[in-house]
């Protein structure tokens, strides 16, 4: 892939900032390792706020047929940044020692764009940034919405387990809300009892495609 010339700039003043978190400002080659992931230099970022599929990860079209939807999400971040000015804001690292950022292409929010073209979802376990910019993209039927697809971290979590996890049903919609004896309580992917838990829409359970609309409908999020 080729590589273009970026400036990597966190936006920490000095002195505020925990040592770990401080600004690197750097030009060099990046390349765009998959749907939310950029590497710069020696430097590996992850973008705040999304997940998209992986790069082994295969979807459903409309149609039903299956397509290599992580390849394809790669390659629309890759358009995205490609000739581009990049800058990126530092705000964690996550433990596989990646930079999570906030990153623009052009002054440009990567991570929504992302999001609105329906390659990559919101990422509300960590954060509930682009979830309209995913609504518009769920309502509109672009790319992973166009038919079906299993969420990315409950791929991830079927792969390290060999657990089986459903595709999603059309909409993509992945939290499980379930009644019990504890009341109404939703089950993000992920969680410890997500794949033992089965819904039952004749018993009044239902599929949520975000954390605020399951809580808009009075369940509660299951603390494992």
């Amino acid at each position: 892939m080729k590589g273009f010339r970026v400036v990597l700039a966190a936006l920490f003043l000095a002195g505020l900032a925990a040592p770990a978190a401080q600004g690197v400002e750097s030009a060099g080659r990046v390349e765009v390792s998959d749907g939310d992931s950029l590497r710069i230099g020696s430097r590996k970022i992850r973008l705040h706020g999304i997940d998209a599929p992986e790069l082994g990860q295969t979807c459903l079209n409309a149609r039903g047929k299956e397509w290599a939807c992580g390849r394809w999400a790669r390659t629309q971040l890759a358009e995205i940044v490609a000739g581009q000015k990049v800058t990126c804001t530092l705000r964690d690292t996550d433990r596989y020692g990646r930079s999570i950022a906030t990153c623009l292409a052009n002054g440009r929010d990567i991570a929504a764009q992302m999001a609105e073209q329906g390659a990559a979802v919101a990422f509300t376990r960590f954060s509930n940034d682009y979830v309209a910019h995913e609504t518009r993209a769920k309502r509109a039927g672009l790319g992973l919405w166009a038919g079906k697809f299993d969420h990315p971290e409950a791929w991830r979590k079927a792969r390290q387990t060999g657990e089986v996890v459903p595709t999603t049903t059309s909409g993509g919609c992945t939290i499980k809300g379930n009644i019990s004896g504890n009341g109404r309580i939703y089950h993000m992917p992920g969680q410890r009892h997500y794949a033992e838990t089965s819904i039952s829409t004749a018993r009044g359970e239902r599929w949520f495609c975000t954390e605020a609309e399951a809580r808009a409908a009075g369940w509660r999020r299951a603390r494992q």
